[in-house]
């Protein structure tokens, strides 16, 4: 039986308004892409996401699948992208893989935790995070070979990407937004140029599909679309950031150039970080 694969995106959520926008919008945070790569018995999740709720969500869509978990693979280090993930292994078993760098930026994240991901959603946090991933390059699936593809910087460092081959699928992380205002905080210094190879190292393998790890649902996971747009927003905000003097002209400007898109308080978080 070939592969098949599915989404799941948990909304935005309102975070704790310790940084306000300067519109006085109500800071929320990226709605997550979850996918699930199933074959007869056995699946692969990829990404889950991070609150206590968002994650129970998760577990009752994957248990209507009646498949067995095997792994569960993590594309990069943001808390968000796998909070959940211990959780998920202790109800349906398998194990956390991940690449040798992401596993060293997701103990960043758990350092993080009590003065970061707490301080911004009180309460929704899963008590216990354990960093148990295993390093690997590779997951089998039912005869095929997923390949871990080390892509480096995007809005974080060591991202990483799983290529499906027999579905011409690349489920990307953070590497490619889709209809959401890119995360640019970590961007200072060489960091927007080298998410523009990271791209360059995705289009390489000629994807039909690529699934972001924030996009806005109902949204088309074409891959030439959505990594061109990824491209120009990075190619906008490089622009911007020449001509811009401040945060706040930097913020209005980027938001201007990308009316349609959701989720302002990337950008600002953006523009302060990049400003600082």
């Amino acid at each position: 039986m070939p592969l098949s694969y599915e989404i799941f995106i948990t909304p935005q959520i309102d975070q704790a308004p310790t940084v306000p926008i300067p519109t006085g919008e109500t800071p929320q945070w990226q709605p997550l892409s979850t996918t699930l790569i199933s074959g007869d018995r056995d699946a692969v999740l990829v990404d889950p996401p991070f609150t206590v709720n968002e994650t129970a969500a998760v577990a009752q869509w994957f248990a209507s699948k009646n498949k067995r978990l095997t792994h569960i693979f993590v594309t990069h280090g943001h808390g968000d992208h796998w909070f959940g993930a211990p959780a998920l292994i202790a109800q349906f078993g398998g194990e956390v893989v991940a690449s040798q760098g992401t596993i060293g930026e997701m103990a960043k994240s758990v350092a993080l935790k009590p003065v970061l991901w707490e301080r911004l959603f009180p309460g929704q946090i899963p008590p216990e995070t354990p960093l148990t991933a295993k390093a690997a390059t590779s997951i089998e699936l039912e005869g095929e070979t997923l390949r871990i593809i080390e892509a480096g910087h995007s809005d974080t460092d060591a991202s990483t990407m799983l290529h499906v081959p027999s579905l011409g699928l690349l489920v990307a992380g953070d590497i490619v937004y889709n209809g959401a205002h890119q995360y640019l905080g970590e961007g200072t210094g060489n960091g927007l140029h080298e998410w523009l190879k990271a791209l360059d190292i995705a289009e390489s393998y000629n994807p039909r599909v690529i699934i972001a790890g924030h996009k806005v649902a109902g949204t088309d996971d074409d891959a030439a679309r959505v990594i061109g747009a990824t491209r120009e927003y990075l190619q906008a905000a490089i622009a911007l950031r020449e001509t811009e003097k401040d945060a706040a002209s930097y913020y209005a400007a980027l938001r201007a150039k990308f009316p349609d898109h959701i989720n302002p308080n990337a950008v600002w978080l953006s523009a302060l970080a990049l400003y600082k």
